[in-house]
């Protein structure tokens, strides 16, 4: 039998640096990356949760997007995804169960589900 994953806001931070290519597809069930630990990360990622006087942290791959979040995950937070060149970045705002941010798929999307579906079906563009 496996030890049952701890909630997220009890794993803790990692220490351990990470290039772009070793961030996992799926959330770690153990421990949690900051955007410190990313090799590569752009201020605009690293500076994502200033005014929100939060850390931020890897989530997870969607499609080719890398996914980061500053602040709780019910509550007033931030997410941003990003493209493995760091050439595109996408920003959704979350303030309690409502939401806004604009998608590579031309339109702007309330509600979270949508937004990242919209990131799915629209891979970053070659530049």
């Amino acid at each position: 039998m496996t030890d049952p994953a701890l909630p997220v806001h009890e794993r803790p931070f990692t220490s351990d640096r990470y290039s772009t290519a070793e961030l996992p597809d799926t959330p770690t069930r153990s421990f949690r990356i900051p955007a410190s630990s990313w090799i590569e990360a752009p201020e605009q990622v690293l500076r994502l949760g200033d005014d929100l006087g939060e850390p931020v942290e890897y989530k997870r791959r969607i499609g080719e997007w890398l996914l980061w979040r500053a602040g709780p995950a019910v509550g007033r937070a931030r997410y941003m995804a990003i493209s493995e060149d760091r050439s595109q970045s996408w920003v959704f705002e979350l303030d309690g169960k409502r939401g806004q941010g604009s998608a590579p798929d031309g339109r702007v999307h309330e509600r979270f589900r949508t937004w990242k579906e919209g990131l799915l079906a629209n891979p970053p563009a070659d530049r």
